[in-house]
């Protein structure tokens, strides 16, 4: 390709409203332009990139033993309200009327649709397992679109869903899945990590989500370095305190103060004036768990875990109450709220069990209690790990401290169980003639933000370092001098060569200044840059740059071309 010929506008500016690497790059590259909020137009080269990551993943999607189809990305209501979704699914779900005032929906996501079609078809065990994929246009209204393509409204996503006799089938296709997707982000030339994950809107027994490992990433990865456990924070389990759940002996209880606290609401503003530590405090939070209100009590120093709540309490909905609620149920506003003689449920977090003589609010203006006690002092309808993970805990399945790092999250694998196939009635006729729901799992990628992670992954100062297997080119012939006739001739010849044998090369035949072309050289990422000069071609010399390592080559003329379909096809064998 010729840039001269590529629809290609870079920018020199970073755009004002790009806030991370990946977003800066792709405008300033000119790889994408913006339609409206979250929503993207993908030049050539971001499409080169995701074709890339599309054939890859198709490869692996039927090597998998799945197979290709492709769903409509508008969805009627009726199937939405035989999961249950329809109403559940919130603000995100893009409904809509037709001219004759039926309803539907913009595809999130296709579990409904798949169900369906399957449920219609499908009749015996002898025609399951069954795994179907598509890769299509997604449309989610996310509430506040940022980032580009990594939390955009409209985005490419490959989405796959099984159906299985049984349990065990099941097992076996989300391992099949598992293993599927760690040779599609390996392929990628990705550094990733897949981490137990919260099953969300789309639901089902457990989940695991793919994580591009980036210091610029918006989601947190708990990992062990010993023994492999690894989960994102939201789902990160807490190890129980030290000498476990036992309570404390109630001999140890101090009695209970009532004191002035004026306008002290926050454990940093508790602990600086009262000289407590936060270990002493217990927070009482109220929600609205279905919209009935609830307290959740965690120690002053942890973070409650809102969807670890959710879960717990088996709701549909989590929300914190407003300052309004609040007074209502406790009496007082924020700030004062407690536990002791709260007529709520009230769900506490492990760590608080063991929390002798706490400091909590006491549901009064302007005071608290000291020494509360669970048990004596005020009932817990049931403990359980309910906090965020933090830096310095303890693994959950052995002794070693967990580590943070942060990721992007790049892909998503479900068990969903018979989640949507009792509530659609999608059955099958067992071997004993006998009608059975069919076990489902689904599995998704988002194709894009893979595209974007890999920059936020693979970037510097100057531009985007592709990793090989996603580059839009291989090659970049960088002429110096255009109108110089030995340097476009040569530059026109090795580019022919190199097409010609496979490589997808890029030449930029524009008439820019040198400097110009060595910045979009850079910016756009592409792994060689061979530049021609005149200089080097009076020895029949070209320099070959390697954009990662910044190691340049000085090869002959001759050599050239079979040098570098030596270097590609090393660095192409790394990740086969």
């Amino acid at each position: 390709m010729r840039l001269s010929e590529m629809y290609a506008p870079t920018l020199r500016e970073i755009p004002s409203d790009a806030e991370v690497i990946s977003h800066q790059l792709m405008l300033r590259a000119g790889m994408i332009r913006r339609v409206a909020a979250g929503i993207y137009s993908y030049l050539p080269l971001a499409l080169r990139a995701i074709r890339k990551v599309e054939r890859i993943v198709r490869e692996e999607m039927d090597r998998a033993g799945a197979q290709e189809l492709l769903l409509p990305a508008v969805q009627p209501a009726e199937l939405w309200r035989e999961s249950g979704r329809w109403e559940d699914y919130g603000k995100e779900l893009l409904r809509f009327r037709d001219r004759h005032e039926r309803e539907f929906c913009l595809g999130p996501t296709h579990e409904e649709v798949i169900t369906a079609l399957v449920r219609d078809e499908v009749r015996s065990y002898r025609q399951l397992p069954m795994n179907l994929y598509q890769i299509q246009t997604k449309f989610r209204d996310e509430i506040r679109p940022r980032f580009g393509l990594m939390r955009g409204r409209e985005f490419i996503m490959k989405d796959a869903y099984s159906f299985d006799a049984d349990e065990n089938g099941a097992e076996q296709s989300y391992a099949r899945m598992m293993d599927a997707y760690s040779r599609i982000f390996h392929r990628c030339g990705l550094e990733f990590r897949a981490v137990e994950a919260d099953t969300g809107t789309i639901g089902g027994t457990f989940s695991h989500e793919f994580m591009v490992l980036a210091d610029t990433g918006e989601d947190v990865v708990v990992s062990c370095p010993k023994c492999g456990y690894a989960a994102n924070l939201e789902k990160a389990q807490v190890s129980p305190p030290a000498g476990g759940d036992a309570r404390p002996a109630p001999e140890a209880f101090l009695p209970l103060e009532r004191i002035h606290t004026p306008d002290l609401r926050t454990v940093e503003q508790l602990t600086e004036a009262l000289n407590l530590p936060a270990t002493r405090l217990v927070k009482t939070m109220i929600f609205l768990a279905d919209d009935h209100p609830i307290a959740v009590l965690a120690r002053g120093d942890h973070e409650i875990n809102e969807i670890k709540v959710r879960n717990e309490l088996g709701v549909h909905h989590l929300e914190l109450a407003d300052p309004q609620v609040i007074e209502r149920v406790t009496g007082a506003p924020m700030g004062f709220s407690g536990a002791v003689s709260l007529k709520l449920p009230v769900y506490a977090d492990r760590a608080v069990e063991s929390v002798v003589n706490a400091l909590m609010g006491a549901n009064e203006t302007d005071y608290h209690v000291l020494n509360a006690n669970p048990g004596r002092d005020y009932q817990v309808t049931r403990f359980a790990d309910l906090r965020l993970a933090r830096m310095g805990d303890t693994c959950p399945r052995c002794p070693e401290t967990v580590q943070f790092h942060r990721g992007i999250e790049v892909g998503h694998i479900f068990k969903l169980g018979t989640k949507y196939s009792k509530q659609m009635n999608a059955v099958f006729l067992d071997a004993d003639g006998k009608e059975t729901f069919m076990v489902m799992g689904c599995y998704g990628i988002g194709v894009g933000r893979t595209v974007a992670a890999a920059i936020e992954q693979n970037h510097d100062e100057n531009g985007i370092v592709w990793p090989m297997p996603l580059a839009p080119f291989h090659v970049y012939v960088l002429p110096i001098h255009v109108q110089d006739q030995s340097v476009r001739e040569a530059s026109e010849a090795l580019y022919r060569e190199l097409t010609l044998a496979g490589v997808e090369t890029l030449l930029d035949d524009r008439d820019e200044r040198p400097g110009v072309k060595f910045k979009d050289a850079d910016l756009m990422g592409i792994p060689f840059r061979v530049t021609v000069g005149p200089k080097n071609l009076k020895m029949g010399l070209f320099e070959i740059r390697f954009r990662k390592s910044g190691e340049i080559h000085v090869v002959s003329v001759q050599e050239t071309a079979e040098f570098i379909r030596n270097q590609l096809g090393r660095q192409l064998s790394s990740h086969p």
